[in-house]
């Protein structure tokens, strides 16, 4: 049996979306070969939401090592507040015991909290240990230069100059990438020659089946989010104006059927739930605004906090149907369609054209997944869409079964292991 050690600063009870893949995988690392340890910051050390069901996810049998953090509250004040940076020394330090002690055959980065990467090139000259990195979202981007200041993330100018200059020592040494887009990958082989032929592989996040039976038998637990009265349309996850042109279309359509049918679309009520990365009591909504632009706003709720992972899921099981919005970002692939896609209720989808999301979907045979600068008639069948909800026209949709099969948490914690072992072989 190989030992793969993970480093993952945000670990369960935290809920984080860049912890998902490896808790997913977890249960299924022994069966390809691979036993895994995880090296994790306390859950203390950060105020971000916590979900203590997510632990009863992770297996008894798998080892984590929880390691303390910088104070925020100190380090903030000198503008590194990140996870990474605070337990940066930690972590060197935990993993230099484990390596001197310990026989590990690959450390595979599992985390957005890239900048804790860089570690990867000095364990490898250190203890000779392979290292694997996983690309959830870009790391030096430059996506946000030609932004509006409003639209560009909390000290981006200082984020986008360190990211340049740390990116590189990570990954220029990296064994192996693996990444949610092909465009991810590809920009890092152009950009770092020398690392044109390391093995990589494209693997999208996993569809979470067991996270909704821990759902179903905790549901009793959680505060109901939804009006009765109405019939609700939900979307939970990140919002930000990068997503405007995937929810104009929606508002657009709803507030012309306001005009032309008001009885019907009245009756529609459009959830945005957790929009915000923010502590609670520091979120700013992002969608309300849009929504008052249409004059919507008796229509669309925003609720900017962001909810426990578990009871995100029962929301969503209670909802009437389902609405993912894409990123402006051709790269953007929401990690959120599986949870949505799992839930048979259903769905209706706006991404870029260029989002590999698309594709996935159409391997679903999702029926009103659409491209906000591509389909024809969008609105019209955004319209549609509603208007069958309302008046329960449209059916629980039946995925094809091939592609839930290949989405699996299994499936994909294969996949990744198929990686491990072309490099430690």
């Amino acid at each position: 049996m190989k030992r793969l050690l993970i480093i993952s600063p945000y670990f369960p009870p935290v809920n984080t979306a860049d912890m998902q893949r490896a808790r997913m995988s977890l249960p299924y690392y022994k069966e390809f070969g691979w036993d895994a340890e995880v090296v994790a910051v306390d859950p203390g050390y950060t105020d971000l939401q916590q979900d203590e069901l997510l632990l009863e996810s992770v297996p008894a049998d798998i080892k984590i090592h929880y390691i303390k953090a910088l104070s925020k509250k100190w380090t903030a004040k000198l503008g590194f507040g990140s996870i990474s940076y605070r337990s940066y020394l930690a972590y060197r330090q935990k993993v230099n015991r484990l390596l001197k002690s310990e026989k590990f055959d690959l450390i595979y980065f599992s985390t957005t909290q890239f900048q804790i990467c860089t570690l990867g090139a000095y364990w490898k000259k250190q203890f000779n240990v392979p290292y694997v990195i996983d690309m959830q979202d870009p790391w030096h981007s430059e996506y946000y230069r030609d932004k509006p200041r409003q639209q560009r993330p909390p000290k981006y100018r200082f984020s986008y100059r360190l990211n340049k200059f740390l990116e590189p020592i990570a990954i220029k040494q990296a064994d192996g990438l693996i990444s949610v887009s092909a465009d991810y990958i590809k920009t890092l082989k152009t950009r770092y020659p020398q690392i044109k032929h390391i093995p990589e592989s494209i693997i999208t996040f996993a569809a979470p089946e067991h996270d909704f039976e821990i759902a179903a038998r905790n549901q009793d637990k959680f505060r109901q989010l939804l009006d009765k009265g109405f019939k609700n349309i939900v979307y939970i996850g990140r919002g930000g104006m990068d997503m405007y042109k995937a929810i104009a279309p929606v508002f657009e359509a709803v507030k012309k059927g306001i005009a032309e049918e008001p009885e019907t679309f009245k009756k529609i009520k459009l959830y945005f739930i957790g929009t915000s990365y923010a502590p609670q009591g520091q979120t700013v909504p992002t969608i309300l605004p849009l929504a008052f632009q249409y004059g919507l706003d008796a229509n669309v709720i925003e609720i900017a906090d962001r909810i426990g992972y578990y009871h995100t899921l029962v929301t969503l099981k209670h909802a009437d149907a389902l609405f993912i919005p894409g990123s402006d970002d051709p790269q953007y692939t929401a990690s959120k369609i599986f949870p949505y896609l799992l839930t048979g209720k259903p769905l209706l989808a706006i991404f870029n054209a260029g989002s590999p999301a698309l594709g996935i979907l159409d391997e679903y045979d999702a029926q009103h997944a659409y491209s906000y600068d591509a389909t024809p008639n969008i609105h019209e069948k955004i319209r549609s869409f509603l208007e069958d909800i309302v008046h329960k026209k449209i059916t629980d949709p039946v995925y094809n079964k091939g592609a839930v099969e290949k989405y699996s948490a299994r499936m994909m914690t294969n996949r990744q292991c198929d990686l491990f072992n072309l490099i430690s072989s």
